[in-house]
């Protein structure tokens, strides 16, 4: 691993620890937040969007720095990094919710995406064609709507230069097209006005990046896989 991608490592190992404890510092000094605390559900929408985006997340920082390693490109690089950045921090937020109301990080008698009104990969938006389910069983299994396969993973690993790019700028737009739904979720049936106003922001700021990343595509002569 080259010099920049550890600094870069490290910075979001450093952003994701002090997102966690500023989130708990902030809602410590909230008056309500006791109350709220005491009033999360383990099965709510408030506890499963905060797991479940956790890991949908923590695959989005994974294919960030694995481009980052495998491109020259300064737009590809300063993208991931952001990317990594923002999303390690959110995460580091999300974790430090669950914390807060005393529930667990991981239930694992429960399938990804009960939480949501009508189940695992209701109402993505290339969900029969970019980001498709798959076969629901080895390489082909997708955890969550939008995320990487494994197999997708390991061809991403296996690339470089312009075909790393592209493939990472296809992946991250099924990745982010997956997240907004689950964050659209969040945004109706959450409670908690934080983690409401954190799920809208996710909407907006990858609603933008997915824009971006179509036009970076074009530049390299390919489109999204939907």
């Amino acid at each position: 691993m080259t010099r920049t991608v550890w600094v870069a490592a490290g910075a979001v190992l450093l952003a994701l620890v002090f997102a966690g404890w500023a989130t708990v510092t902030a809602l410590g000094r909230d008056a309500g937040a006791p109350e709220r605390a005491a009033t999360v559900a383990d099965d709510s929408a408030d506890a499963g969007f905060a797991r479940d985006m956790s890991v949908h997340h923590q695959q989005a920082v994974e294919m960030s720095f694995l481009v980052r390693d495998r491109s020259d490109d300064e737009d590809v690089r300063r993208l991931a990094y952001d990317i990594a950045n923002t999303q390690a921090n959110q995460r580091g937020m999300m974790l430090g919710w669950l914390d807060l109301w005393e529930l667990p990080k991981t239930v694992a008698d429960r399938e990804p995406m009960a939480w949501m009104q009508h189940g695992k990969g209701h109402g993505e938006k290339h969900g029969e064609d970019a980001a498709a389910q798959g076969d629901a069983k080895g390489d082909d299994q997708r955890l969550m709507p939008g995320m990487a396969t494994r197999a997708e993973m390991e061809r991403l690993r296996s690339l470089d230069g312009k075909a790393a790019e592209v493939l990472f700028l296809q992946l991250m737009i099924d990745h982010h097209v997956g997240g907004v739904h689950m964050a659209q979720g969040c945004a109706t049936s959450c409670e908690v006005p934080q983690q409401k106003r954190l799920a809208q922001g996710m909407v907006d700021a990858q609603e933008s990046e997915i824009a971006l990343m179509t036009d970076m595509l074009a530049e390299r002569g390919a489109k999204p896989r939907g």
